[in-house]
């Protein structure tokens, strides 16, 4: 029981059964009083058809009249009601189950010299004459029909309380397994395991789309934590390198020759490795600040085939200075709207991609389109490409191809590419160019009318 009455499934369960079972009874309160007041009405409605009609007789024939109508009405078979007639000086004339003069008006009296007294409702009238005329009827039945009505109701009250309470001792224990299974859930990852998943069943309930939201939040938090647990790791790792560098040039300029070339050497070869491990960090926190969506608010519109154009006019002749092929391919305008800084960041890092892992010979195409979906820019290259077990690995964080991790960079680039991406509400797609790589970004297109149709917004 005190488990029960700390549980929230089971008061609310407890809660709303009660709420119904005051329903019920009040309903059925009214139902009983309502009953008994259209009993009543019909029986004294009996009653007064009764006084008029021997009223009738009285009428047409004075007491006579009345006395002989009294007598048949009394020998009539299965006739309920009870008559006394006074006469004006009170004296009885007729009178059955000793029934007492009274004033005229309504009036309840009840058989007297009897062991198990009956009670009766009367209607006592004063005729033109003086004489009172009285016309009862026994209450009996009525009295047992309303006692038979209560009790069926008092029944029906009790049923319903036994089932509600019933209801909801299994409402309630449904209510907190489900429940139950979502803590123990809760207290096993808790414990370290992030594998464990709330269990969803085949109904589609409420619980089911709970669990299911649930479990999506939870994969994606496992996710979290393993890029977490990949860059810490891949940190640890890429630091190692520039900081052991960094060491290894301090000790040789504080253990070498004394000399200020000597010295030189040594500072310079110490700043290029703390260069190198600023640059890893500043490029993470880049894409932290990426990924926190402050770049909205720097949103404007951008005609995404012009700054296609300008990049390639910019980094083509390095790339082709490196034996490379730069082609720029655009169709028709296409207005996105986002910001400039991070979408040049976008295509250099793709640029620089390309020529850090395409060999001499190879041709990069750059192309803008609108498609269906929104606005697509292209950069394609026909180098060896990526396998296609590692094309959506190589977005991630501090993934490098190369496992030695002997190639220029920290794995960042591209995981820049899909944040800065995402931060504009598109994807990126990372495909077979046969041969090659083609990595594909998808963007919105600027609403019609609105502010991306500014053309002069992007000079």
């Amino acid at each position: 029981m005190p488990k029960v009455r700390r549980s929230a499934a089971y008061r609310l369960a407890f809660g709303y059964t009660a709420l119904c079972a005051l329903a019920v009874l009040v309903t059925g309160l009214g139902v009983y009083y309502a009953a008994s007041a259209l009993l009543r009405q019909d029986f004294d409605r009996a009653i007064v058809q009764e006084m008029a009609s021997l009223e009738r007789e009285y009428g047409e024939g004075g007491r006579p009249d009345l006395i002989d109508a009294l007598t048949r009405h009394t020998g009539r078979t299965g006739n309920g009601f009870r008559y006394a007639l006074f006469d004006p000086a009170g004296q009885s004339v007729l009178r059955q189950a000793t029934l007492l003069r009274a004033s005229p008006g309504w009036g309840e009296t009840q058989r007297e010299g009897s062991d198990r007294p009956w009670h009766a409702r009367f209607l006592a009238v004063r005729l033109r004459g003086g004489e009172t005329l009285i016309v009862a009827a026994d209450t009996r039945d009525l009295d047992r029909l309303r006692d038979r009505l209560f009790g069926l109701l008092a029944a029906g009250f009790v049923l319903i309380l036994g089932l509600g309470a019933a209801g909801t001792l299994l409402f309630g224990r449904h209510l907190r397994r489900r429940l139950e299974a979502i803590s123990s859930t809760a207290e096993v990852i808790m414990a370290g395991d992030l594998t464990h998943r709330i269990s969803v069943g085949p109904s589609g309930d409420e619980f089911d789309r709970a669990g299911e939201s649930l479990n999506l939040m939870l994969d994606r938090i496992a996710q979290l934590v393993e890029n977490l647990r990949q860059v810490s790791s891949d940190v640890a790792h890429d630091l190692r390198t520039p900081l052991q560098r960094l060491r290894g040039a301090v000790e040789l300029g504080l253990n070498g020759p004394q000399q200020i070339t000597a010295l030189r050497s040594a500072l310079e070869k110490a700043q290029v490795q703390s260069e190198a491990a600023l640059a890893l960090f500043e490029a993470v926190l880049r894409i932290c600040e990426v990924e926190a969506g402050g770049a909205r608010q720097r949103f404007e519109p951008i005609e995404l085939g012009q700054l296609a154009a300008s990049m390639c006019e910019m980094y083509g002749p390095a790339l082709e200075d490196g034996g490379r092929t730069v082609l720029c391919v655009n169709g028709d305008p296409v207005m996105v709207r986002g910001d400039r800084e991070l979408l040049v960041q976008l295509v250099t890092n793709l640029l620089d991609n390309a020529a850090l892992h395409t060999p001499p010979g190879t041709t990069v195409t750059v192309s803008t389109r609108a498609g269906a979906a929104g606005a697509e820019l292209v950069v394609a290259d026909t180098g060896p490409g990526v396998p296609e077990a590692d094309r959506d690995r190589i977005v991630r964080r501090f993934v490098r191809l190369n496992h030695g991790r002997t190639t220029k960079g920290h794995g960042l680039g591209l995981n820049l590419v899909a944040a800065i991406a995402a931060a504009h509400g598109g994807r990126i797609a990372v495909e077979d160019n046969k041969p090659g790589l083609r990595v594909t970004l998808s963007l919105p297109l600027a609403q019609a009318g609105g502010p991306g149709r500014d053309a002069p917004a992007n000079k």
